[in-house]
């Protein structure tokens, strides 16, 4: 059954690699949200004494909401919602600056990627959390170390992205550019980075997603604002119901945003768009 056949009728239900139509994969994704509301109500609804988890482990659903106001006022969660995006926008801009110039140079000269392949091998084994002391010695606790560790988180994950998305270039387009008399730079500056755009775009759209992760590490260190702020507060201090929220915002904050780099990346590359 061909992958067009299968996408007709029922048949892509149980089709290796079918396209699921737009409408029923909307609704097969909402159905573990769906599964996993029903619990969290069930496991958390009637009096506080009869339930079985506690309120400070679990709350309910409508104690999570009754405490939006507390969050949006008593804890300015607006303003450190803008102070995280901002760090993570500076950390990933200065990733950007160093690793993209130097992925393209270690994918496209192989000399390049003799001298620096050993030092990105070993930091893709370096576990992310061993740099928050490492940085806090290096930059000290100001805002700076933050951005610094977060540049650093991002800078691991997409380097390999670059070289891979710059090695991934067929050699029909460098034997054809040197039939016509290009350069070796003109065809790293014509050729290759043409080509490898749209998945250097997308390793980029990858490596956006890692700072977020990696964000209430950053910001729980040292107390002072953010998003991870508002998470380690909540937890120390209460209300519980906090960390929940946040998560939830940290989470809807981050698809909003691989969203944006989707639409963006079609219409950048239309070329490169799947009929």
């Amino acid at each position: 059954m061909s992958t067009s056949d299968s996408s007709s009728g029922s048949g892509w239900l149980f089709a290796i690699r079918g396209r699921v139509p737009r409408k029923a994969a909307i609704v097969l994704g909402l159905i573990p949200i769906a599964l996993l509301g029903g619990l969290w109500w069930c496991l958390t609804r009637g009096e506080v004494e009869e339930r079985s988890i506690s309120p400070t482990i679990l709350p309910s659903p409508h104690e999570v909401w009754d405490s939006v106001p507390i969050l949006l006022k008593e804890r300015e969660l607006f303003q450190n919602t803008w102070v995280s995006l901002k760090r993570i926008g500076m950390s990933f801009g200065l990733a950007l600056i160093i690793i993209v110039p130097l992925g393209i140079l270690m994918g496209s000269f192989g000399t390049v990627s003799a001298i620096f392949s050993p030092l990105t091998t070993a930091s893709g084994y370096i576990p992310i959390a061993t740099l928050v002391p490492l940085t806090m010695s290096w930059f000290g606790t100001d805002e700076l170390q933050k951005i610094m560790f977060l540049a650093l988180a991002f800078g691991i994950s997409l380097l390999p992205l670059v070289i891979k998305a710059i090695d991934g270039v067929s050699d029909v387009y460098l034997r054809t550019a040197y039939t016509l008399g290009a350069s070796r730079f003109q065809v790293v500056r014509r050729v290759l980075i043409p080509v490898a755009l749209p998945d250097i775009w997308y390793g980029m759209r990858l490596s956006f997603g890692v700072g977020w992760t990696y964000l209430v590490l950053a910001e729980v260190v040292v107390f002072a604002d953010g998003l991870g702020f508002l998470v380690a507060m909540s937890q120390r201090r209460g209300p519980r119901e906090h960390i929940y929220l946040v998560i939830f915002l940290i989470t809807l904050v981050a698809w909003a945003a691989d969203l944006i780099w989707v639409q963006l990346g079609r219409w950048l590359f239309p070329y490169r768009r799947r009929t």
